[in-house]
């Protein structure tokens, strides 16, 4: 596809170089500053579902200290030993990557899932210690003593060929592996793919080279086409699909021993969005950031075609300290398409800006790099506000908006001090004032976070007056193999977007601000309102009669919603559903698609899908909802509140700052509510 130089310049291979020895020295935090999800990333090979360490911490802390305040909570989840929080959370659930030691009173044994070898190479794994002894154990490995506390636990990295002993006895590591016969096989679709080659044991198969990725449902899975792997000589089960616009396809193999079998597999499209105009993007997608291994631009390219994701947004970030991961390659492709782009796939450098406090934004079209990339990282000031960061991007030509919005559950009725829960947990807590500002273009409602707390505030800032496109983010890391969600392919969400022309960075950007556009887990889902779609205005007479169809396709939707600022309108199966309602005011007019858990979605929550809103104007005037508009003033109240209370602020002239930016949000929502 591309020529290893143009796809490593020399200051991007010397970056891809320095990530390799902080993997190599660190670990997977890569030395970065200890706070708790950085912690939680040393973990995330066994527990990939997040939620199962921070529940477990949770669990712990409160068991330990009960009634603890918040910040209580988060400091005592600091004082947590890993090791321990990953054999809890598991319960005695044994993984593949973790075998485990049970050291009991009585004696020492190995619980494993046997790996098949083909090749007399020691496997490298970890080894789960896990004590219910009253008093320490000694384990050692390969000479090495490790300390276990009384009923504690331990990680510790072993090879298929350590020497393990506890009190002195030898453990036999023989149940880590089996040999087994070895195969071929060629894998071809006639263009690229993602494929899963697995076992009846499930254990997955990969080319020689290519990352041991496995994403949220844990499948294993590589990309390319015309492939050829190495595999055991028995039954296998061989998967082939591309993205959400295909269904995947499987086929039972048995390859020869010895002799290469070729697999000749294609997916099946369900719906092809660029023939109707909709291209898919990612706006929130890492080649690195930290992790068990390190993404590569050439990774990034088999990725995207593989997954016939549309639009590959990149972004620069840090994560808990100074260093900005891919600030080379920023620097190197700022406002330029990455070399294996082509007239359906456009892959761009961005960035993340980064403030645990007031939220994380995304930046797509940047032309050059922004002077600052975060704040509030190492005990440095929650300064200037992200707004000041927002005019920025702004002046470099980008099109942003908020990632990973909101974490914790939200009820449509709740106040807005339950939008603003959780400490500095990277919550988009600025959005409220900065939409109302004109200071974003998006919100990504679909994202690795709440779902269905994110889209009730979309839904509150667009019922208060504002002008936001519905976006999605993955916030997938190329850097991690295994981490859930955020080990899955790019693109297992993406934002379509209704473009003009010829698809371009700059066609993309200017659909998503004109709003344009919808976010999905996998369905399709179309919005018509008397022959308008996302982003448009609807200009009507009051009392006129609007007529407002939704169509879905994708085996995932269990029901389709049709919604106005006042909430659910009508309601049904899918495939197409249509309505009538009449104009009493200014409102606006969005469809949303929900299913259950489903394979094509990786999204704890299930399959979900929302429009941006048709703008429905009455006499000229758009909509400014008294009840948005107060719950939006309260809200921002909260945010002083909590800003005075919790931002790193130096000085006084740096809590000003602040509370300007919120006055002038609030004048703006108390002009339209004086409108109203």
């Amino acid at each position: 596809m591309c020529d290893a130089d143009a796809l490593e310049p020399p200051t991007v291979a010397q970056a891809l170089r320095e990530y390799r020895e902080l993997l190599d020295e660190y670990g997977p935090t890569w030395g970065e500053d200890p706070i708790g999800y950085v912690r939680q990333m040393a973990t995330s090979a066994y527990l990939m579902d997040e939620h199962d360490y921070w529940i477990t911490c949770l669990r712990k802390v409160l068991d330990e200290h009960p009634g603890a305040s918040e910040e209580e909570i988060d400091a005592r989840v600091l004082e947590l030993d890993p090791h321990e929080v990953v054999r809890d959370a598991l319960g005695g659930e044994v993984l593949d990557n973790l075998p485990a030691l049970r050291v009991t009173p009585e004696d020492a044994s190995l619980e494993a899932l046997p790996r098949a070898v083909l090749d007399g190479e020691p496997v490298r794994t970890t080894l789960l210690v896990d004590s219910s002894r009253d008093a320490p154990v000694t384990v050692r490995v390969d000479g090495a003593a490790h300390d276990v506390p009384a009923r504690g636990a331990r990680l510790i990295p072993v090879t298929s060929q350590s020497q393990v002993a506890v009190d002195g006895i030898r453990v036999s590591l023989g149940p880590l592996t089996r040999q087994a016969l070895a195969g071929r096989l060629r894998l071809r679709a006639g263009f690229p793919c993602r494929w899963t080659v697995v076992g009846a044991d499930g254990q997955g198969w990969y080319p020689a080279g290519a990352p041991h990725r496995i994403d949220a449902h844990r499948v294993p899975y590589f990309h390319g086409d015309d492939i050829v792997l190495d595999v055991p000589a028995e039954p296998l089960t061989v998967r082939v699909t591309r993205g959400m616009e295909y269904d995947a396809v499987d086929t039972e193999v048995a390859p020869g021993v010895g002799v290469e079998t070729l697999v000749e597999l294609s997916p099946r499209r369900i719906y092809d969005a660029a023939a109707r105009g909709w291209y898919g993007g990612d706006m929130h997608v890492h080649m690195n950031w930290a992790g068990d291994t390190v993404g590569t631009p050439a990774q990034a390219a088999a990725v995207q075609h593989g997954e016939d994701l549309h639009v590959l947004n990149l972004v620069a970030g840090n994560v808990a300290s100074q260093r900005v991961y891919d600030r080379e390659a920023l620097e190197h492709w700022a406002g330029r398409d990455m070399p294996w782009s082509d007239a359906a796939h456009i892959a761009r450098l961005g960035v993340e800006y980064r403030n645990d406090l007031l939220g994380h934004l995304y930046a797509f079209g940047v032309t050059a790099p922004p002077g600052r990339f975060h704040t509030g990282f190492l005990g440095t000031a929650d300064w200037p506000p992200n707004g000041v960061a927002c005019r920025e991007l702004c002046d470099l030509g980008a099109v942003l908006g908020y990632s990973h919005p909101f974490h914790l559950p939200l009820n449509e009725d709740d106040p807005p001090a339950a939008a603003l829960a959780g400490g500095r947990n990277c919550s988009s807590r600025e959005i409220v004032a900065d939409a109302a500002l004109g200071l974003v273009d998006s919100l990504d409602v679909l994202n690795h976070s709440s779902v269905q707390a994110t889209a009730i505030v979309y839904r509150r800032l667009l019922g208060a007056g504002n002008t936001l496109a519905v976006t999605a983010g993955t916030d997938t890391m190329l850097s991690f193999q295994r981490r859930g969600s955020q080990s899955s392919p790019p693109g297992w969400e993406r934002v379509y977007a209704r473009v003009d022309g010829p698809l371009t960075a700059a066609s993309f950007a200017d659909a998503i601000r004109r709003g344009r556009t919808f976010a999905t887990t996998g369905p399709w889902l179309e919005l018509d309102v008397n022959g308008r779609g996302p982003g448009d205005v609807l200009d009507v007479a009051p009392g006129e009669r609007v007529t407002v169809t939704a169509r879905t396709a994708g085996p995932e939707v269990l029901r389709i919603e049709l919604r106005t600022a006042d909430g659910v309108f009508a309601e049904g199966p899918p495939g197409e559903v249509t309505a009538e309602f009449t104009a009493a005011g200014p409102t606006y007019v969005a469809a949303v698609a929900i299913g259950p858990r489903h394979e094509r979605s990786m999204h704890y929550s299930g399959a979900f899908a929302h429009t941006s809103p048709v703008h429905l104007h009455v006499d000229g005037r758009h909509v400014a909802r008294e009840a948005d508009l107060r719950w939006c003033l309260r809200y921002l109240d909260g945010l002083e509140d909590l800003l005075r209370r919790a931002a790193r602020i130096q000085n006084p002239d740096q809590l000003a700052a602040h509370l300007d930016l919120l006055d002038a949000a609030r004048a703006v929502y108390g002009a339209r509510l004086a409108g109203a």
